[in-house]
């Protein structure tokens, strides 16, 4: 029997983490996620390609469901691999 595919368990969505030094900020599921990279906004959906990149400063935004998450990050890297998005930031607060 085949294994089930990458994001199954999340019923096709991404998974997200947002960490910072002192806490796990949100983990959850989303369908987009829009991040404050280095050197301009950087979108990202389920089957994005692998990616590491160095974050700036802005709004990091989790749409799930039809609403909007907002977190004010500041520096850090994300990671996107298998459906999964990763964020670690020097600074990361709900705004």
């Amino acid at each position: 029997m085949a294994a089930p595919a990458a994001g199954a368990e999340t019923g096709g969505a991404l998974h997200v983490t947002v960490l910072s030094p002192e806490r796990t900020v949100y983990e959850g599921v989303a369908d987009s996620v829009t991040a404050p990279a280095h050197n301009g906004s950087l979108g990202i959906l389920r089957g994005h390609a692998p990616l590491m990149a160095l974050l700036g400063e802005g709004a990091l935004r989790i749409r799930t469901g039809g609403q909007e998450l907002r977190f004010q990050v500041s520096g850090g890297f994300l990671q996107v691999a298998n459906n999964e998005v990763t964020v670690l930031s020097e600074r990361a607060d709900a705004a």
